[in-house]
């Protein structure tokens, strides 16, 4: 079975630091995004963090040592030959060290000798040590050799200094994992554009019109697009989710700012996906003070309407791709089919926010998807696997026009 037929496998190399226990949060980040993880450990990692916790994660066998699984007599090729990346994180100065001199003298050190996966390294040390001219220049050598790099970030560390050399949040390692892992994915080509979150029409600097969207849908659409290949550019309104910081993102407050940012990015994409919940109508004459009820008018607010953006890209798509969605609290197939119509566009996503698994800021979401050929119930699923299905289905119409 091909890479591209089975669920992505990750395994990830835990060596003895201080921070090996965040390594256990960078596990489950990736099972979240549908990767399979194995874990491998040095003898001192399992100082910090007992390879009981990481077998409970993964429901995996933790490699320790050479020689610690009689049933794989040769466990560095086999571990090496199963990933389809290698994470190293946290990874100390001696395994950094190991990496770029082609030392193999443990379980961890052959099997990052003998893989052909991409390989990521989170260093973590003590300042001292990360600064070192020996570590910069192995760093430097195994970025030129391709491995990728993840630079540590500044703060806190272990010896009491504040300083470089703290590990990376596990959210950062997991976005350059996923982004490694997209490299010649079914979308490696494409550009996708993404709108997502909400917006705020301004009635005065204090006071706004907007909705419940939290942008939760269009990150998790992101993630998505980036780990299937594609270059992603997500125009963000206000949200209240993290946002990878391996995607490029526009923010916009306004429906108006967010057409404007969605039209000049479509111009160099292939798909575009319009998820954000996007006010229909702003206040025509924003006052520039805030409003005093007891002096000026508040029980009036006079609206205009705002343009439509997934109706305004679908009018120039030409053999683009343009996928909306259709948030409503009944007769949700009837109203998103009558959008598909209305619109222009290829296919229509649509749910039901009045439902407590499916409403805004919900992890999950209960969806139809409707193009030509009708509405497609789909089971309720963590909105990263909606994610994964819309692109299924988005590639599918690219695929038969």
């Amino acid at each position: 079975m091909s890479a591209s037929d089975r669920q992505r496998r990750a395994l990830v190399c835990v060596t003895g630091c201080i921070a090996a226990y965040k390594a256990c949060e960078i596990v489950r980040l990736l099972q979240k995004q549908d990767i399979d993880v194995t874990v491998c450990m040095s003898e001192h990692a399992t100082r910090f963090v007992g390879p009981t916790t990481f077998r409970a994660l993964t429901h995996h066998k933790v490699a320790v040592g050479l020689f610690d699984d009689p049933e794989d007599p040769i466990h560095h090729i086999s571990l090496a030959q199963w990933a389809d990346i290698v994470i190293v994180a946290p990874a100390t100065a001696n395994i950094i060290a190991k990496m770029t001199h082609g030392i193999a003298d443990d379980l961890m050190s052959t099997t990052l000798l003998a893989t052909r996966a991409p390989i990521l390294v989170a260093p973590a040390m003590n300042a001292g040590m990360w600064e070192a001219a020996a570590t910069q220049e192995n760093i430097d050598t195994l970025a030129r050799r391709g491995v990728h790099i993840v630079q540590p970030d500044s703060g806190y560390l272990a010896c009491g200094e504040i300083a470089s050399g703290r590990l990376p949040e596990p959210a950062d390692i997991v976005d350059r994992a996923l982004a490694v892992l997209g490299s010649g994915g079914p979308l490696q080509g494409e550009r996708v554009l993404i709108t997502a979150g909400g917006t705020h029409e301004p009635i005065d600097p204090v006071r706004f019109i907007g909705n419940r969207s939290s942008g939760k849908m269009g990150v998790a659409l992101a993630y998505a697009a980036q780990a299937l290949g594609a270059q992603v550019t997500l125009v963000l309104g206000p949200h209240s989710v993290r946002v990878p910081a391996s995607i490029t993102c526009i923010t916009a407050e306004t429906a108006s700012q967010m057409l404007d940012a969605a039209r000049a990015a479509f111009d160099e994409c292939s798909i575009a996906v319009c998820a954000a919940a996007v006010a229909d109508y702003a206040p025509c004459r924003p006052a520039d003070h805030k409003l005093k009820k007891d002096v000026e008018r508040l029980d009036r607010i006079e609206l205009e309407e705002t343009t439509d953006i997934l109706a305004d890209l679908s009018s120039r798509k030409g053999d683009r791709t343009v996928i909306g969605f259709a948030a409503e609290t009944s007769d949700v197939v009837l109203y998103a089919t009558r959008k598909l119509a209305t619109k222009g566009c290829d296919a229509i996503v649509a749910n039901d926010v009045s439902r407590d698994d499916s409403g805004f800021g919900a992890d999950t979401d209960q969806a139809w998807w409707i193009d030509a050929t009708g509405a497609q119930e789909l089971p309720c699923m963590d909105k990263s696997d909606l994610a994964r299905v819309i692109f299924e289905r988005a590639l599918a119409l690219r695929t038969e026009g």
